[in-house]
């Protein structure tokens, strides 16, 4: 057999592509589910935070008032459940998962939710973690979500080809740290996005700066200027930046991100209200 150049006028008919049995195609939501807006946390390396803005973003919406959902697309490093203090096993019907909600009502579906320890590793490849995606999408019974936000792998892999090919995101936030490689790493996602035809909401810079215990003043640690210079090149706006924290760390730890007080991504979630 050929390999597929996906020109469709240049295949048989017995094509897989024509004849709609991708893998890649978008599974529909169960009967009676809703979920109407997507968005991807995404990052060109891992490390930089993107599970904590993920959960904070989380929070966020659902104090404005939104039904809001994770899906935890990190398949071999989950932390979601960690963050949200949930630890019991997901529950489900003959042939759906129910999602976990959180202390305020957030939605949650992660790989830790199905694993009978949650410390079990995830030695699976590619195509079973792909398809552990798509199930979390069409076979979990979503109730009445208004925004969903989908907590991605680091880098440009193929869970992430695999979760932008096969839900239907409406945009992506990408997390950076300020880091001198931060350009390198903020173009990969940015590419990606493109390549996949997917908007871009802004970024979000982690690890921005300490403040100062004593007064308050912002150290720059890794130093100033360089997120914005990333962005700067693509056009794109720097949404939030995040300190680094040890209180917000310790709720994290302690499985307690709905606690947190912070108002550091404000501009985010007024970036995708307008959207």
């Amino acid at each position: 057999m050929s390999e597929c150049t996906h020109d469709c006028s240049s295949c048989g008919e017995n094509c897989a592509e024509r004849k709609g049995d991708s893998p890649f195609q978008i599974k529909p939501l169960r009967d009676g589910c809703r979920v109407s807006k997507v968005y991807g946390v995404v990052s060109g390396k891992g490390g930089v935070g993107k599970s904590m803005v993920t959960s904070q973003l989380a929070v966020a919406m659902r104090r404005e008032g939104y039904n809001v959902a994770v899906l935890d697309a990190d398949i071999t490093g989950p932390s979601i459940p960690k963050a949200f203090g949930v630890h019991g096993r997901a529950t489900g019907t003959e042939d759906a998962i129910l999602p976990v909600e959180s202390r305020t009502g957030i939605q949650l579906m992660s790989v830790n939710l199905l694993l009978e320890n949650e410390t079990d590793p995830v030695i699976w490849r590619g195509p079973v973690i792909g398809g552990v995606v798509q199930q979390f999408w069409g076979d979990v019974l979503w109730q009445d979500v208004d925004y969903m936000f989908v907590d991605m792998p680091p880098g440009t892999g193929d869970v992430a080809l695999n979760v932008f090919q096969t839900l239907p995101v409406d945009g992506v936030i990408i997390v950076a740290s300020p880091q001198e490689l931060v350009s390198m790493v903020v173009e990969k996602a940015v590419k990606m996005a493109q390549m996949m035809n997917i908007p871009i909401v802004g970024l979000v810079e982690n690890m921005s700066y300490v403040p100062c215990p004593d007064c308050g003043k912002k150290i720059y640690l890794f130093g100033e200027g360089k997120t914005e210079e990333a962005a700067a090149k693509y056009g794109l706006p720097v949404l939030a930046k995040m300190p680094i924290d040890p209180k917000l760390a310790k709720l994290v730890d302690d499985g307690n991100i709905e606690s947190f007080e912070g108002n550091w991504l404000d501009g985010v979630v007024d970036a995708i209200l307008k959207k």
